[in-house]
């Protein structure tokens, strides 16, 4: 077997798979093991866990598992038990990760939903996921209580007197301060046991409950771990949503296990970050690649106005950089290290990284396959797997693959084979070197007269148009065609770019197929908080008019 995997792809011809060329990751054997009990036994040197980037107020390490095996108690005495669904509905906090750390110690199942949702949303995931109680904050209540009249509801933050209502059971402060009792009720909890329900964004139709167990998460923990090469004292700013996989898995579980300080930032402000960095000596910056867009667009401004001179790495995920973002960057913050990531709700957030800036400059990569991770490239059509450089679906298997999507057997035969195999969605090619680059996604491919066309090539093509902010394009239907791509374009300030100049530049660069053949100027692109583009709202607007 070992002679027949390619050193420098990791491809093996005898079977197709693309094996990780990262170290190999060390997994606890013992399978009666929770996430919560996995993270809190490691020894590290950390003393401050979490920082309110607003209020300044701090949570130690030895006050956060005191907290965690507080609520854990609390939440045990009100009958949570293995396998209950909490609910969290709130935006990012320091007592956010508590919740997921004491609902998991104790083998219940959280699942989150993003604050931005309409009450109807919330509904649907309600009915779907069945929460035995909800955690939320004041301002989020009224949301909570028109989705599910019912629920039981305890309050996180703050809260005034003027706030009774009739689901409210106690505070989240409340169940913290119960004294840790060595008489409650402990399940044991598996290894393959669920932890968390996160529903995945939906970009392509409606959004699944994803399942991942307690393997899954200490195994997404030890990648982490082992990706970010943790001096003493890393600060990490937590710029992403905690109800999101990327920062689910990172802060709220994966960093506390290297003893690293997270400060939090309840809402996304860019000056508020930045002022953050220098205040808190911030080390690392995890973003979605629109704020490191908008970091370089107004690099002087910004370090005339802020020092950020503790800052040593920039993490972006969502969406791969363009060699001109990366170089843009690396001129404007010589210092600074850009890593990236790739992975889906559907594998714990892992799948791919680069993890020096030399990987990096691979431009456009996903980077290499994480640890422990391997992958095949299929060819959507025929179903043959593929060799280098050829590209097809990219399909995944590991220990952060998913056990499935929550009470949809449809869905999960169709996303997960026999074999463990995950297949992303995700059109491919892997390089000599084992480098992952992504076309696109398998189903947002324009079909133009049988073609296929990735609006992902084509947006990043408008993108390099000093006149274009930011773009978008969708397939917009046609008698003739089937489909064909049509861009939303953003224009920079004082620009008057016409819709026929679009139409030329990018006519005048790809095959006839694959012309853009309508534009329509539009205020800012949708995305999701990952920095997606929400094509689907895009492909409502434009039809909506037909």
């Amino acid at each position: 077997m070992e002679e027949e995997i390619e050193i420098r792809s990791g491809f093996c011809r005898s079977n197709s798979i693309f094996y990780s060329k990262r170290k190999p990751l060390p997994l606890p054997p013992n399978p009666s093991l929770d996430v919560t009990t996995f993270i809190s036994s490691r020894a590290h040197r950390g003393t401050t866990a979490f920082i309110d980037a607003a209020t300044g107020q701090t949570l130690t390490y030895a006050q956060l598992w005191r907290a965690v095996e507080g609520l854990a108690t609390s939440l045990s005495s009100m009958g949570i038990r293995k396998g209950d669904v909490v609910l969290i509905l709130s935006p990012n906090s320091i007592h956010f990760p508590v919740v997921c750390l004491a609902a998991m110690s104790l083998g219940a199942v959280i699942t989150t939903t993003n604050p931005l949702n309409t009450a109807r949303e919330i509904a649907k995931q309600i009915a779907d996921s069945k929460p035995h109680i909800a955690f939320t904050t004041p301002p989020l209540l009224p949301k909570i209580t028109a989705a599910s009249p019912s629920l039981p509801i305890v309050l996180m933050g703050p809260t005034s007197t003027s706030t009774p209502h009739a689901n409210i059971v106690t505070t989240l402060e409340n169940m913290m301060k119960t004294e840790p009792s060595a008489k409650r009720v402990r399940e044991r909890v598996e290894q393959d046991d669920t932890a968390t329900l996160l529903y995945s964004s939906g970009t392509t139709g409606p959004s699944k409950g994803v399942v991942s167990s307690h393997r899954n998460l200490i195994a997404m923990v030890q990648i982490v771990l082992g990706r970010f090469r943790m001096e003493e004292n890393e600060t990490f700013i937590c710029t992403v949503p905690m109800f999101h996989i990327y920062g689910l898995a990172a802060f709220a579980t994966g960093l506390l296990a290297s003893g690293s300080t997270i400060v939090v930032m309840s809402k996304f402000e860019m000056d508020d970050m930045l002022s953050a960095i220098q205040r808190f000596g911030a080390t690392y910056l995890p973003l979605v690649p629109p704020i490191l867009v908008a970091m370089l667009n107004n690099a002087d401004a910004i370090k005339g106005k802020y020092d950020l001179r503790t800052l040593h790495s920039v993490l972006s995920g969502g969406a791969p950089l363009s060699k001109e973002v990366i170089e843009g960057f690396v001129h404007k913050y010589p210092n600074v290290t850009i890593l990236q990531g790739y992975g889906l709700t559907e594998s714990t957030g892992v799948g791919a990284s680069t993890d020096s800036l030399e990987e990096s400059r691979r431009y456009g990569t996903a980077g290499l396959l994480s640890p422990a991770t391997e992958a095949m490239i299929v060819d959507p059509h025929s179903g043959q797997s593929l060799p280098v450089n050829q590209t097809g679906e990219l399909w995944l298997r590991g220990p952060t693959i998913m056990k499935g999507y929550f009470s949809n057997e449809e869905a999960t035969t169709s996303t997960l084979d026999s074999k463990g195999w995950l297949r992303t969605g995700d059109v491919c090619y892997i390089d000599n070197d084992g480098f992952i680059f992504i076309v696109d996604r398998l189903k947002e491919l324009i079909k133009y007269k049988g073609y296929q066309v990735p609006p992902a090539e084509l947006e990043a093509l408008l993108l390099t148009h000093p006149a274009i902010l930011d773009a978008a394009v969708i397939p917009y239907p046609d008698k003739e065609a089937g489909q064909v791509p049509m861009a939303y374009v953003v224009r920079k300030a004082g620009s008057s770019l016409s819709e026929s100049q679009v139409m030329d530049f990018v006519a005048e660069q790809v095959a006839p197929y694959k012309r853009i053949r309508k534009v329509a100027f539009i205020s800012s692109i949708p995305k999701n908080p990952s920095g997606k583009i929400l094509r689907k709202d895009l492909i409502k607007l434009a039809t909506s008019k037909l």
